[in-house]
């Protein structure tokens, strides 16, 4: 008699610079495998939006800690991607404004508020069938990840790509290439959990690639390791 055997689930942490569309591909590639797709990004806008209401745009970063240990962060799927709450109210839409964007990583540099998030991502992704995108995913939150990507474009490339996600935006494309730019130094220099790729992350770099490339890529890297754990 047969015994069936269902594929063992595994992790897939897909990292990378602004604008580098890791939030599509890993949404797509989560669908693709029947995973959860985790939006850290979108967890570290929320607790900058909230700041931002909150008059903390400038505070003391203990602060800034405290306002995040009360947020209920809520991600749930959706058929235009992923919906975000904070404490019950839908923020998907407020926390992509050009404020929060110039924002977030100031916040993301405050120890205390990485701890409290990467706690909870870290939660998200213990029973496995996890794809989750962001800036340490391979490095910091999920070290063992079975599949770990690095995911890049160039500068340009990658504010084109943000500008057509922004409506209505009043930065040019050049400010836009900019900022990016100026993100990618305090990404990478911040002290903590800084833009790193991990060691045993493969690169994809997407400036030549469509999206459905990328993702086509990442499902032979994950079909690739099912088999490897099967065996």
């Amino acid at each position: 008699m047969e015994t069936q055997h269902h594929d063992p689930k595994i992790n897939i942490a897909i990292d990378g610079p602004a604008g580098a569309g890791k939030s599509t591909v890993a949404r797509l590639v989560a669908e693709k495998m029947g995973y959860i797709y985790v939006d850290t990004g979108a967890m570290y806008r929320a607790v900058t939006l909230k700041a931002l209401e909150s008059g903390l745009k400038d505070g003391p970063p203990e602060a800034i800690s405290a306002l995040a240990r009360g947020l209920q962060i809520g991600l749930v799927p959706a058929k235009d991607g992923q919906r975000v709450s904070v404490n019950g109210d839908d923020v998907t839409d407020l926390i992509r404004s050009i404020e929060v964007n110039r924002t977030v990583s100031m916040v993301a540099q405050i120890e205390d508020v990485r701890k409290l998030l990467v706690d909870k991502q870290q939660h998200m992704a213990a029973s496995k069938g996890v794809v989750m995108d962001g800036r340490d995913i391979g490095t910091q939150v999920l070290p063992d990840a079975e599949v770990k990507v690095f995911l890049t474009a160039s500068a340009r490339m990658r504010a084109e790509r943000r500008y057509k996600e922004m409506d209505g935006t009043a930065m040019t494309l050049d400010e836009l290439e900019l900022d990016i730019q100026r993100r990618d130094r305090m990404d990478a220099e911040r002290e903590v959990s800084p833009l790193m790729r991990a060691d045993d992350a493969v690169l994809i770099d997407s400036t030549q690639l469509s999206i459905h490339q990328v993702v086509d890529h990442i499902i032979d890297l994950c079909k690739e390791q099912i088999g490897k754990e099967i065996t």
